[in-house]
């Protein structure tokens, strides 16, 4: 059964959360602050969290960070804070989705089906795919560089997963936006921008100057593989 956990100091929305997550087969845990949530965590590993920002103890970014240290779990944030850059500071700590609140019931479900799905390795061969500064086995889902095991969050991989698979095409920001979140998310370029950010720090050379992951402004993303085979 998959494990959820549920941070929020709302009882009223837990309650709801609890009720349907659980009527709808997950095993939910829940905590009212961060303290509890990470404890909680660490105890016993959630497979996705439902994140509130407004906590009464720590603000939830520092949580997705905390969490991030040891946990890929994708992690979908509730919040009230609608602004570009509230969503922008939780996607850059690792968040995986953010859902601004009031939300529907059913959206969520969705989201947490697309986020799991994203997370769940896959059981079909796939190549193995090498450049000069990293690998990256698509059947294994995993991705090395010379110093060893690179920690992606489940979007992170889901995004390079879809421009590996693609060497030198062109992929543009709608067709990743509707394979990596849904349909609806046409406007959410900023997710893109801080997700793709993060896969550079992690995976280029020289992040300012990216070699393999290439942005063709206002139109979408490119993976360009080295010219010789490696």
């Amino acid at each position: 059964m998959t494990r959820v956990l549920i941070v929020d100091d709302d009882p009223q929305l837990v309650r709801a959360l609890r009720i349907t997550l659980t009527v709808s087969g997950y095993q939910v845990a829940t905590a009212p602050d961060a303290t509890t949530a990470l404890t909680l965590a660490g105890r016993t590993p959630p497979d996705l969290v439902i994140l509130d920002l407004g906590l009464p103890d720590l603000d939830g970014v520092a949580v997705i960070d905390a969490l991030r240290g040891w946990s890929s779990a994708p992690i979908i944030v509730l919040s009230a804070r609608h602004h570009e850059p509230a969503k922008v500071d939780a996607l850059d700590a690792g968040a995986d989705d953010y859902v601004i609140k009031p939300f529907g019931m059913p959206e969520l479900l969705a989201r947490m089906r697309a986020a799991l799905r994203r997370a769940t390795p896959g059981s079909e061969a796939a190549p193995i795919v090498r450049t000069a500064a990293f690998t990256v086995d698509l059947s294994a889902k995993r991705v090395t560089t010379v110093a060893g095991d690179v920690r992606l969050t489940p979007t992170e991989w889901h995004l390079l997963e879809i421009l590996v698979r693609e060497p030198g095409r062109l992929v543009t920001q709608k067709q990743l936006l509707h394979q990596v979140w849904g349909p609806g998310y046409d406007t959410e370029t900023n997710y893109l921008r801080v997700h793709l950010a993060n896969l550079r720090h992690k995976l280029e050379p020289d992040p300012a100057r990216p070699r393999y992951l290439i942005t063709e402004p206002g139109i979408g993303y490119r993976f360009t593989p080295d010219h010789d085979p490696i």
